[in-house]
């Protein structure tokens, strides 16, 4: 994999996951891109790039307030707000395919049968090179059945397979299939995800998490409770992604806290095959280039010339 263009050569990332090809490990994480960001990067030099989550129909979202500062992260309740997959495909589309990257489109639903709608909808779309499979977002109300508890697709190993199996049946785009940490046994859902045909895994989505007001008694966020991200969630991320790496034979993307090249290098190390950057954007806009720039110079400091060599190289002797 290349750190630039026409300076080495690309990882060919559909080896492993249909066509789709990264020139270097740094992807946007979802909901935390801006295409403003091109006022201050060169946008051309990531790896790709994760569209903010798309529904089927817009949804307004949670109440404010959405985001709350922790001591070493962020909770946020957004709910998924946005202005549904016909908007999107019309207005946020075009700018996006012009970038010359590949644009990985973040798809949710309640249901398969939403998720076959949006994917119908897609078919034939131009400029997108996959979709990411959002089945785990922690803060969108959902309708509770009588004498049944509420589950997020992600927690379900039987709901995993049906979804994934429903998209790949519909769609030649690479299938990347996001997973929550919110689970007991996070190997079992990624291998659900695997045999209903994800090319590739990504986790780990934000933490349930919650903060209160001791002045008023209030929550800090109008849903109560909301996903943590940030610095805190990084050892649980870290842990998950090693977790998976070993027990599927796809792709995994490593997600959550990373703000810094050595936080990236450790994913790769634990097995990642590249990783999506969020909550640093926020704080800090050139936060992917700087990661981009950062692993480079770990691979010349340390004289690894083929980030494959680099991937997967834990030196651990453990098998649990």
């Amino acid at each position: 994999m290349a750190m630039k263009k026409n300076k080495n050569k690309c990882l060919k990332f559909g080896n492993l996951c249909g066509n789709m090809y990264l020139q270097n490990p740094v992807i946007t994480a979802s909901g935390t891109f801006s295409e403003d960001f091109s006022q201050l990067i060169d946008l051309k030099r990531l790896g790709a790039i994760v569209t903010k989550t798309v529904t089927l129909k817009p949804r307004v979202g949670n109440p404010p307030p959405r985001i709350f500062e922790t001591e070493s992260g962020m909770l946020n309740a957004i709910g998924l707000s946005n202005d549904g997959i016909n908007a999107f495909v019309e207005e946020k589309l075009p700018i996006l395919s012009q970038l010359g990257i590949p644009i990985i489109l973040s798809i949710a639903g309640e249901s398969s049968s939403e998720f076959t709608k949006l994917t119908k909808t897609l078919n034939g779309t131009k400029g997108i090179s996959a979709l990411e499979l959002n089945i785990s977002c922690p803060n969108i109300k959902r309708t509770k059945k009588r004498g049944s508890k509420v589950k997020l697709i992600a927690q379900d190993p039987k709901a995993v397979f049906d979804t994934v199996k429903t998209v790949r049946r519909l769609t030649k785009l690479t299938l990347i299939t996001k997973l929550s940490p919110n689970v007991t046994d996070i190997t079992s859902i990624a291998k659900a995800a695997e045999s209903g045909g994800s090319d590739a895994i990504s986790l780990i989505n934000t933490v349930f998490g919650m903060a209160i007001d001791i002045e008023t008694r209030k929550p800090q966020l109008g849903n109560v409770i909301g996903g943590l991200s940030g610095p805190a969630i990084k050892p649980i991320a870290l842990r998950m992604v090693w977790e998976v790496a070993r027990a599927v034979k796809i792709p995994t993307i490593g997600v959550g806290g990373i703000m810094n090249a050595q936080d990236a290098v450790e994913f790769l190390i634990a097995g990642a095959t590249a990783v999506e950057v969020g909550t640093a954007s926020i704080v800090n806009p050139k936060a992917t280039i700087e990661i981009i720039d950062g692993i480079e110079k770990f691979m010349k400091r340390n004289k690894i010339k083929d980030i494959k060599k680099l991937i997967g190289s834990l030196k651990c002797k453990t098998k649990s």
